[in-house]
């Protein structure tokens, strides 16, 4: 059953300014494992945004309820290439109050726009 869906955009650009703009940003949004590739690189700006979009997605899934941290989800890809979602804290407390036992991702980066959908099923 459903519980919810998010969907979001990000455009590129703007991300990255709002990232250059505001120092400490990245880190309070995304964990160490979001920011850097499993070479130690720093993960591209694309691949940021289209992960910041799928955080928004998650809390649109989850109604936007308050209080939700940012760095209690996290966007991770397995080794088949798909996306997946990670939750601790206040995230996991939400989607167990909604009574979500699972995630389904989606995430796409093209034309300067990020984009990410987001599904809750129980």
């Amino acid at each position: 059953m459903i519980i919810g869906v998010g969907i979001d955009v990000a455009e590129i650009d703007r991300f990255k300014a709002s990232l250059e703009r505001t120092p400490g940003m990245a880190e309070r949004l995304f964990v160490d494992s979001e920011l850097l590739l499993p070479s130690g690189e720093r993960r591209g700006i694309a691949s940021l945004a289209a992960r910041f979009a799928a955080k928004e997605a998650l809390a649109k899934a989850l109604g936007a309820p308050a209080g939700l941290h940012w760095t209690d989800a996290e966007v991770y890809v397995e080794d088949s290439g798909q996306p997946r979602l990670r939750v601790q804290g206040t995230v996991a407390r939400r989607a167990e109050e909604l009574g979500v036992r699972g995630w389904h991702v989606s995430l796409s980066h093209d034309a300067g726009v990020a984009s990410a959908v987001v599904i809750a099923e129980g």
